[in-house]
């Protein structure tokens, strides 16, 4: 049967610091208990081994009171006739001395003062506990986060370097990335802003919280959270193309008739998107209406601009993909609209619905009609001729 000695010596009571830490790093109390333990089972080892082989220091324990804080660590010792094994044995006349009822064979603990570490092993025990503390935030990070990809997290700018931006988000440092960056954006210290958690890999072992500035994926959630109409199912997200920092498009539809969605969408005085291109930094949103027909849909993403016509031809190539064309016609005088600057409008209607858009002015149409038309009756009167 084993019997405890102890160290009656009153010890400062860690416990509240315990929680403090606890809190502040996310960490389950129990874990961060065991851990100093286990950092208080090395410091021994390291202190009162010397030469010898520390695995053979089995018997070793340490114990924080969960009431009151005390510290103890101890060893677990036999109670022989003769000493052989001074590390895992005690002489039976002086455990005697400890307690009149200690038996030839019975185990007991003997208490070690802590003061009496020292401060190799108290950097032994630091080193310990701080590496468990890690080991904890990473599981927790690991965890929290795995399930949370895809989604908006709300972080505060810590600091960056040549390439990267490090964004503290509850109480996790995560990464932007250059390529997840918005270009033009400017990401200062301690700012607060929103990010789409891309991804959680592992990185030298441990994991690295990946964000994103830049995804189609952030428009969408930003809409989930400002449109309850979105959160609800009311209205659907169909797709979005968007340049990161100048323009997105968004094409929406609504499976409750009495529903707008556009206007679900831009909100009262358009109170909603503009709330979401201020959160994107300054980021221009058109909304359109999708629709099944891919000359209607067509026309709605060419917006602001007004449409004549759109002829689609749809293509099934030999190797079993498919090419979507479209040739729009719209007023002269709504070429430049329609084209965008640099190319940008049509450029993000094309992704937006998946077809290679040729825009047309109308009076060029006409010529190109009226010049075929010249070439038909070319042909019919060189036949006749013949």
């Amino acid at each position: 049967m084993a019997k405890k000695t102890q160290n009656e010596e009153p010890r400062e009571n860690v416990l509240d610091v315990i929680r403090l830490l606890a809190k502040e790093r996310g960490i389950d109390e129990e874990v961060l208990i065991k851990s100093i333990e286990e950092g208080m089972v090395a410091a021994f080892k390291r202190e009162f081994a010397g030469d010898k082989d520390k695995s053979q220091i089995k018997n070793v324990q340490a114990e924080i009171d969960r009431e009151t804080g005390e510290m103890f660590v101890y060893k677990l010792v036999t109670v022989v006739e003769e000493v052989m094994d001074p590390d895992n044995e005690i002489a039976f006349e002086e455990a005697k001395a400890m307690d009149d009822e200690i038996e030839l064979g019975d185990e007991i603990e003997i208490g070690i003062d802590v003061d009496q570490l020292g401060r190799l092993a108290a950097s032994a025990a630091k080193s310990a506990i701080s590496q468990k503390v890690r080991d904890a935030e990473y599981r927790r990070i690991q965890d929290e986060f795995s399930g949370r990809i895809g989604e908006i997290a709300t972080g505060t700018i810590l600091r960056n370097d040549a390439r990267n931006i490090y964004v503290d988000i509850d109480r996790a440092e995560a990464v932007l990335p250059r390529e997840g960056q918005i270009r033009g954006e400017v990401y200062r210290q301690s700012s607060s802003m929103k990010f789409l958690v891309q991804c959680v890999e592992e990185h030298n072992g441990h994991p690295s919280i990946t964000l994103s500035r830049t995804s189609v994926d952030l428009v969408k959630k930003l809409f989930e959270l400002e449109v309850p109409e979105i959160k609800s199912g009311e209205v659907i997200i169909n797709a979005v193309s968007r340049e990161p920092g100048s323009r997105s498009k968004v094409a929406v539809y609504s499976r409750d008739e009495n529903v707008d969605a556009k206007g679900a969408c831009v909100g009262p005085r358009g109170a909603r998107v503009q709330h979401i291109m201020e959160e994107l930094g300054g980021e221009k949103i058109d909304i359109v209406d999708w629709n099944a027909d891919p000359a209607l849909f067509i026309s709605e993403a060419l917006q602001p601009a007004k449409v004549i016509r759109v002829d689609t031809e749809i293509t099934k190539k030999e190797d079993g993909s498919v090419e979507n064309y479209a040739k729009v016609i719209v007023p002269d005088q709504q070429f430049t609209l329609a084209i965008g600057r640099s190319g940008q409008n049509v450029r993000l209607a094309a992704r937006l619905t998946g077809f290679k858009i040729d825009i047309k002015k109308e009076s060029d149409e006409a010529s190109e009609a009226t010049q075929m038309m010249l070439d038909k009756f070319t042909v019919v009167e060189e036949d006749s001729e013949n």
